[in-house]
């Protein structure tokens, strides 16, 4: 399975926050202070390395914790497509902030004064994210290998078990604080979900990311909160001359599947709206808001 159209188009706060990971760890790997990233008793409690809190939120400590973390970060970019960059860049802070305070009450609460008890690297906002990937994302697909049932979100889940492991207790730690932060934000706590930056914040982050290459970009979009529902005909009518019967293509009736929307809702957006993913997307957005 895929997130959708290649490359970042849709998804400037993932793409600036992928930059940004890349940026931190590359700069102190070269620097050869990787190996001193990470959150301790001490950093917090007693020398105050204030600093160190934020460097956690973007510097992996590892290559290996790189490229798995940034793979991760780029496919649930879905997520920014789904509910729109406000709503996630709210996602983002949500999840960086609470995993971080829980991180914070762990190491007073154990104290040990093993040096970096806690793996640098945003592991609150990926695992985070296994929360709506879990719940949302539908399988498309399944298959067999020797035996053993697979689904296409299989190899997801196989990349962030190795990211869990990567520094054993280390990054289990935070990982575990990453989906609980995902699961409150599941539940709604505080009414998150329904929280929203000024529209001079969001738009923010579309001016200062790079240029993206890829599909086309997707046409703005109403947020959404959740996974698809059945597509219904309660929706913006569009000219008539969209609704002609022209049999869509299974590529895309795949990307609107693998942005959590219903294939058969998928289908007959794309009818309607000639095979054009952009405006079918709408359609169903449309259909979910009201």
């Amino acid at each position: 399975m895929n997130g959708g159209p290649s490359g970042f188009h849709n998804a400037p706060v993932t793409r600036a926050f992928v930059i940004a990971s890349a940026l931190f760890t590359v700069f102190f790997g070269f620097q050869g202070r990787s190996s001193k990233l990470g959150l301790s008793y001490l950093d917090i409690f007693g020398k105050f390395r204030l600093w160190k809190l934020i460097v956690s939120i973007f510097a992996f400590s590892s290559t290996p914790e790189l490229m798995f973390g940034l793979y991760l970060l780029y496919y649930f970019r879905v997520f920014e497509r789904q509910i729109g960059s406000n709503k996630y860049s709210v996602f983002i802070l949500f999840s960086v902030t609470v995993s971080l305070l829980f991180e914070i009450l762990a190491l007073a609460y154990l104290k040990d004064p093993a040096v970096n008890l806690v793996t640098s690297g945003p592991y609150g906002l990926i695992f985070a994210s296994f929360v709506p990937f879990f719940f949302d994302i539908p399988v498309s697909t399944r298959f067999r290998v020797f035996g053993v049932r697979f689904s296409d979100k299989s190899f997801i889940y196989l990349a962030g078990l190795q990211l869990l492991l990567s520094s054993w207790k280390r990054s289990i730690l935070p990982g575990v604080f990453g989906i609980l932060c995902g699961s409150l934000y599941h539940l709604n706590v505080f009414h998150i979900r329904k929280a929203k930056f000024p529209e001079v914040i969001a738009s923010f982050f579309s001016r200062i990311s790079w240029p993206s290459t890829g599909s086309p970009p997707v046409a703005p979009t109403r947020n959404i909160v959740g996974s698809a529902t059945p597509f219904t005909a309660r929706q913006r009518n569009y000219p008539s001359a969209l609704a002609s019967a022209t049999e869509p293509t299974e590529a895309s009736i795949a990307t609107l599947v693998s942005m959590g929307f219903d294939r058969n809702s998928a289908r007959q957006a794309l009818v309607q709206a000639r095979n054009d993913v952009n405006v079918a997307t709408n359609i169903l957005l449309e259909a979910q808001a009201h």
